[in-house]
């Protein structure tokens, strides 16, 4: 589980004297209680599960990536590459992202499995790729791929 790498990746980098990893899986953990909550209030008591703290994760890494992007547009290079720092903590608990030609086999496979046709067939596709491949991609990337697709 997740939760369990967690903590035992804070207790890895707080042995190294890693500071950097250490805030950094110290915002995470933060993060994950906060979902969970949010779940207690929706009548789960066990807590998220691992895929939506890999959506967790995902956009966590998206907030980064757009302050990455404002940081350099301001020459604060120093701020951008901490939070290049963080993003390369959070991804070690991601799995493999996908590229281009991944996202596109994967999107062929969600219409076929979810018989998705026509620009309506959007939201059923994407809910299905956000239920079996969260955390595997950029889903702006695969929601204009799977329009493409679809012929929108």
């Amino acid at each position: 589980m997740l939760r369990d790498r967690f903590t035992e990746a804070l207790k890895d980098a707080m042995r190294a004297k890693d500071m950097a990893s250490v805030s950094t899986i110290r915002l995470m953990i933060a993060r994950m209680k906060e979902w969970d909550i949010e779940a207690r209030a929706k009548g789960n008591k066990d807590g998220v599960a691992d895929a939506e703290l890999l959506q967790m994760l995902s956009g966590m890494v998206k907030q980064r990536q757009e302050s990455v992007a404002a940081y350099q547009q301001g020459n604060r290079q120093d701020l951008a590459d901490k939070e290049l720092a963080e993003i390369a903590v959070i991804r070690k608990f991601m799995p493999q992202q996908l590229d281009a030609s991944g996202i596109d086999a994967v999107i062929a496979k969600g219409i076929a499995e979810t018989g998705a046709s026509g620009i309506k067939g959007m939201g059923p596709l994407m809910a299905w790729l956000k239920a079996n491949y969260a955390g595997q991609m950029d889903f702006a990337a695969a929601s204009a791929a799977a329009k493409k697709a679809l012929g929108g």
